[in-house]
């Protein structure tokens, strides 16, 4: 069956021949498979159940999702032939799904990369690192987005309250608290900012010439220093983001707490980062445990 289907691919559907090589190992594969399950099981009496099976036993085994569905794509191909020739009375393929891709689990920096990106001694007294280290402090103090810090204006900063109010997705506003620390670094910004810049914006980060700051330009004092201490592939402002997210959830804050001050609309994208602290601990047990 699986070399008639085959030569189906090849004369009838013209497919290249790198195709026809892997839907035969992958439907090679899956009969190798089934016959360890059962030597008497057949084509004709495999069932969806099998088929589920098979799949876990590949994700067990540390295939991809978009590996297993590619093969399961080969599976429904076979068994649509199959059945239009009258080779089978069923088609257990139909209705399978296949795994849902995962997510890539967000990256965000480790505790002691942030106290040495954060170490005063390490960044020098002028404007723009200044800026450069208060934007970074803000990121990971507050969660927010870029385009929220971009949007910033003075007003925005409460300074009495130990709030900041920024405009959201779809222009929702909320207030997030920050830190002692974090507004006397504010203040010490604004004091040099006023000092050294002719601001013709009332934005809270200007450039030198008193423009507000553009993406490009929060990005890159964001790169640049967090490659100081991290080899991370992503050193964005979104990592920050992350990995305020990530210490708060490390330090008990509750997960609808987190989801606030993100400001998410669902808890549901929030618990993305529950899986981060949960993969981060088993590092930990599999670094610390002695039988591990």
């Amino acid at each position: 069956m699986i070399d008639g289907f085959l030569k189906y691919l090849k004369y009838e559907l013209n497919r290249s021949d790198l195709t026809i090589k892997g839907y035969g190992d992958d439907l090679r594969a899956f009969e190798t498979f089934f016959t360890s399950l059962d030597a008497s099981m057949t084509w004709q009496t495999v069932d969806s159940d099998v088929i589920r099976r098979w799949m876990e036993e590949m994700m067990d085994k540390g295939n991809s999702a978009t590996s297993i569905k590619r093969r399961l794509s080969a599976l429904r191909t076979f068994y649509r032939y199959a059945l239009s020739r009258q080779l089978v009375e069923k088609d257990p393929a139909y209705g399978v799904k296949g795994p849902k891709p995962s997510k890539p689990l967000p990256q965000f920096l480790r505790e002691t990369e942030v106290d040495q990106l954060l170490d005063e001694t390490a960044w020098e007294a002028d404007f723009t690192h200044v800026r450069a280290r208060t934007i970074i402090l803000l990121f990971y103090e507050t969660g927010m987005r870029l385009a929220e810090l971009m949007g910033l204006d003075d007003g925005d900063v409460d300074f009495q309250q130990g709030q900041v109010k920024v405009t959201g997705k779809r222009n929702k506003q909320r207030i997030i608290p920050f830190g002692e620390e974090m507004g006397e670094e504010l203040q010490k910004y604004i004091r040099l900012r006023n000092e050294k810049v002719a601001c013709a914006t009332d934005a809270l980060f200007v450039t030198k010439d008193g423009q507000r700051m553009n993406r490009d330009q929060i990005r890159y004092d964001v790169k640049k220093n967090i490659s100081r201490v991290s080899t991370l592939k992503k050193r964005t402002p979104h990592v920050l983001r992350h990995t305020f997210a990530t210490a708060m959830l490390n330090h008990e804050a509750g997960l609808e707490s987190v989801r606030k001050l993100l400001g998410h609309e669902s808890v549901k994208t929030t618990e993305i980062y529950t899986h981060t602290t949960f993969e981060q601990l088993k590092r930990v047990y599999k670094d610390a445990h002695p039988r591990a």
